[in-house]
């Protein structure tokens, strides 16, 4: 899978290995040193090992305030995914806050803030 999108599109693949769930970590452009995107509108994100509880990829936009995105998904009709503490983003060391939500169509999305926006 990691080969398949590297030749297609020149993502750059980090396999995390069994003790992650086997998942994928996917960049799509240019990132610094804390594997945050250089350019804005890009997408990073991953992909899980298929398996018949996970059919699905992993889209995460980064975003400057999780908290005022949280609202902005709740108005505009979106479903937070309650991760930790219900209604609160999880705190990733090193990387940032994200968190979860379902948007109008039934699609898995997340969002992330970079502990550099912090």
């Amino acid at each position: 899978m990691a080969d398949f999108y590297s030749k297609t599109f020149g993502w750059k693949a980090q396999m995390l290995g069994p003790e992650m769930g086997e998942y994928a970590v996917v960049h799509t452009g240019e990132t610094d040193e804390n594997q945050m995107l250089q350019k804005p509108g890009m997408i990073n994100g991953g992909l899980f090992k298929k398996t018949s509880d996970n059919q699905h990829p992993s889209i995460v936009i980064a975003v400057d305030d999780i908290r005022a995105s949280i609202q902005k998904v709740k108005d505009a009709g979106g479903t937070i995914i309650d991760m930790e503490t219900p209604g609160e983003p999880m705190e990733i060391p090193g990387i940032g806050l994200y968190i979860g939500f379902i948007d109008t169509e039934g699609n898995r999305v997340s969002m992330l803030q970079p502990s550099s926006q912090m």
